[in-house]
């Protein structure tokens, strides 16, 4: 691919700011459209199993709006789209980045994928005759279903051990002809998509090329500045894929101080200076402003890491260590735990004495959504700094 000579020069600290603008940090929340906006704006919300304070989902609206009811993220996403089409939600769920929730508008965008599922069909799973038949039969009887309503979702205690059920009505959520219409306690609920998705958006008409631009040019506007690798990361595309349609897709090549590499613009981006109030905040590690390692060091010079899935012995920051945004800046860790209504600390780490009041006041605020009363501070990185944290916290709290 031949790239077009960029026509616009961006020094780091712009490209920084247009990319905390396009996440939604930098400026007025936009309240009115509350947490459908944010999704919308986003493109997507990943989903994870791990819930400390929150789950990842309502985690990523908190960040950017503050303390919305997690009730309140839940209806946002699941409720129907019309009193009028009861079964149709606002998202849907699908990969994605990940496992992620997506505005019920990108349906027909995600075509490519689900053509590409059942144009090659793999699964680590053996599906059984006649099963998958059989869920859609059971599901058109009786509509929404989780996979323990449908048959069970496990032969064994083991995770991976899935049903015949569970394997059917997971590959045919892959397919498209199912889809995810909410989550009940983690379990997904499963419908029919002839009755979930709405009417105009039912149909896989749009050839690879089209889903793809658009996907592009999304996560362009997503991320406001990025690089091929960015961009193609943002919903998991290969690099020849965005190649094949970015310079139809809207975005405008640009050069970032710094980055060594080709970026890609979103217009909009560039046509107003990016101003206004900075976030202050935990962020989840599944968070889409930092979902890209390499991204997120040539940004903010940060290096972050989920240590979930690392031995516990190996850990450095903590099993759950959020990031801690503050002034456009990333400038911190907390490894979060509950305590009956005390937010614990276990582990903390800061970029300084000057990260202490921002660090603060990111746990002040994440402890009064939870529901937490108190902080307790276990383990500070810098020792020095432990009791100026401590001071301040209770500061706050008082």
């Amino acid at each position: 691919m031949t790239t077009p000579r960029p026509t616009t020069e961006l020094s780091a600290d712009e490209a920084r700011r247009i990319a905390l603008r396009a996440q939604g940090f930098l400026g007025a929340p936009d309240r009115r459209n509350g947490v459908r906006g944010i999704l919308r704006h986003l493109g997507a919300i990943q989903l994870d199993t791990i819930s400390v304070l929150a789950r990842s989902h309502e985690l990523i609206p908190y960040a950017r709006l503050g303390a919305v009811s997690r009730k309140t993220v839940e209806n946002a996403y699941w409720t129907p789209a019309s009193t009028d089409a009861p079964s149709q939600p606002h998202a849907f769920e699908y990969w994605s980045h990940a496992a992620c929730i997506l505005p019920i508008e990108e349906w027909p965008h995600f075509a490519f994928r689900r053509r590409a599922y059942r144009n090659r069909p793999h699964w680590n799973h053996e599906l059984p005759d006649g099963a998958y038949d059989e869920v859609i039969k059971q599901l058109r009887a009786e509509g929404p279903l989780t996979a323990t309503e449908l048959g069970g979702a496990k032969r064994t205690s083991e995770w991976w051990d899935w049903s015949g059920s569970k394997v059917a009505v997971e590959r045919a959520l892959m397919y498209g002809e199912v889809v995810c219409v909410e989550r009940r306690g983690w379990k997904r609920v499963y419908d029919l998509a002839e009755r979930a998705i709405p009417e105009p958006l039912l149909h896989d008409e749009l050839d690879d090329t089209e889903c793809l631009r658009r996907l592009v040019r999304l996560a362009g506007q997503s991320l406001g500045v990025g690089t091929r690798a960015d961009i193609a990361d943002y919903h998991r595309l290969k690099g020849e894929q965005v190649d094949a349609v970015i310079a139809d897709s809207g975005l405008v090549p640009v050069t970032v101080e710094g980055w060594g590499k080709p970026a890609w613009a979103d217009p909009a981006a560039l046509a107003t200076p990016p101003r206004g109030r900075h976030r202050t905040t935990l962020l989840s590690p599944f968070d889409s402003l930092i979902w890209e390692r390499a991204r997120t060091e040539r940004i903010f010079g940060f290096t972050h890491r989920l240590e979930a899935y690392v031995p516990k012995q190996k850990r450095v920051y903590g099993y759950f260590a959020m990031p801690v945004l503050a002034g456009g800046r990333l400038v911190g860790r907390v490894d979060p735990a509950r305590d009956g209504r005390t937010l614990v600390a276990k582990q903390v780490t800061l970029d300084g004495p000057k990260a202490v009041p921002a660090v603060a006041q990111a746990l002040a605020e994440a402890a009064s959504w939870v529901d937490c009363t108190d902080v307790r501070v276990e383990r500070v990185d810098a020792p020095d700094l432990r009791e100026p944290l401590t001071r301040e916290l209770a500061r706050i709290l008082a």
